[in-house]
């Protein structure tokens, strides 16, 4: 492996997991990625050695039996995850949201149930919180459970971009709910919707419509739910009491931010590499373009951009684990880290010529990788506003 991306004050479990990760996505990812995207085949062999790694528990607690690790070391194994297909670590993102929303904000009755199932990957988990024509604008959901005489809810409504829809065995949903509050945020709830994996109707009241078709980000299942008189108990309100659902997503995107500039972090490093492999291949005017200096120079500024977006996200995965709040960090680093991305695979597209646009060849996938790096879990425009905002606050006129 090359230098780039290279991790300081590891421990020795954490380089181990690293390790173990690396060698699996050299093996077991990167020799069947592009055959299994281009056929938008899900990876159930990948999946399937993934639980047995462990990764699908591996930020949950020893006694929910995980494995207890931190935010940064989930980073760095989902970055070398994407490194091999940006698709597999979204396989795990949202049910990673699904499991720190439960660690953080779930009953012990409702850890107990579900987190140790969630981390041997028996129960997979899917975030539900955008629906159709909603964009950016969580508050105007339209979603909406209403309470029963016997103390249930029945809910009604369609959401929309569920990674893992189809797959998922429980799905966090955000709904309103009449809870009297003078906020809209104050009047949302989020329920553990529990279903059966596969498309239809999926638990009576709910039905998961198919795949969506996608540009890129195949092989994973991203759908819509439609709630049609979904009845649900009070119980699964995630942590036993209504109103507190923005609350509770907005902390689950904010890890997840962390996620995505990992992402970004992989299918750059993966890009860069490929890059600099094709230029030292390829020979014009009687030598590598390598050396001429107007790829070397695009080869340089590749490696500091996909050095910096790492090391932003190092640093906000740290501040999270430091018990800290890292929203402008984790925004600073989920924007740099795919505006970065997005150019560097570009960058490698214009080093690989008329080759790049060939399905044959991996960089392809990542030219079309790499644009969803710029949407998911908030646009660029959004994390400026969360990093205006917060930064404003901090420096404050004084008097």
């Amino acid at each position: 492996m090359g230098r780039l991306c290279q991790t300081d004050g590891l421990t020795e479990d954490q380089t181990e997991i690293l390790k173990a990760v690396r060698t699996f996505v050299e093996e077991r990812i990167i020799p069947v990625a592009t055959e299994l995207e281009h056929a938008d085949e899900y990876p159930q062999e990948i999946v399937d050695g993934l639980k047995e790694l462990g990764i699908f528990g591996l930020m949950i607690p020893e006694e929910y039996d995980g494995l207890g690790e931190s935010l940064l070391t989930y980073a760095l194994c989902v970055e070398e995850i994407a490194r091999g297909w940006m698709s597999v670590s979204g396989v795990i993102n949202t049910h990673f949201i699904v499991a720190y929303m439960l660690m953080q904000h779930g009953t012990e009755e409702q850890k107990r149930t579900y987190l140790p199932r969630m981390a041997t990957g028996e129960v997979r988990g899917a975030f539900s919180m955008s629906e159709p024509g909603l964009g950016s604008d969580v508050s105007a959901i339209k979603t909406k459970a209403t309470k029963n005489d016997d103390g249930g809810y029945t809910i009604n409504g369609q959401k929309m971009w569920l990674t893992n829809g189809g797959s998922s065995t429980l799905v966090a949903v955000l709904v309103k709910t009449d809870e009297g509050a003078d906020s809209v945020y104050k009047n949302m709830t989020t329920f553990l919707v529990e279903k059966e994996a596969g498309f239809g109707e999926t638990a009576p009241g709910l039905t998961i419509p198919g795949k969506i078709d996608k540009m890129g980000y195949k092989g994973v299942d991203t759908t819509e739910a439609v709630f049609d008189n979904h009845q649900i108990s009070a119980e699964q309100i995630l942590g036993g009491e209504p109103g507190k659902g923005f609350y509770q997503m907005m902390d689950g995107v904010e890890v997840g931010r962390v996620n995505v500039a990992a992402r970004a972090c992989g299918i750059a490093n993966r890009a860069f590499e490929l890059g600099a492999a094709y230029a030292q291949q390829r020979e014009t005017f009687g030598k590598p373009i390598a050396e001429h200096q107007a790829v070397l120079f695009r080869l340089a500024e590749m490696a500091t951009k996909v050095e910096t977006a790492h090391t932003m996200m190092v640093k906000a995965a740290r501040l999270k684990d430091s018990g800290r709040r890292m929203d402008v960090e984790a925004g600073m680093a989920k924007m740099l880290a795919s505006e970065y991305c997005n150019e560097v695979v570009e960058a490698s597209f214009r080093i690989h010529g008329g080759y790049g646009y060939s399905k044959e060849y991996e960089i392809e996938r990542l030219y079309r990788e790499a644009a969803f790096m710029l949407i998911g879990e908030g646009t660029s425009d959004i994390q400026k506003m969360i990093i205006g905002r917060s930064l404003l606050k901090d420096y404050a006129l004084k008097g």
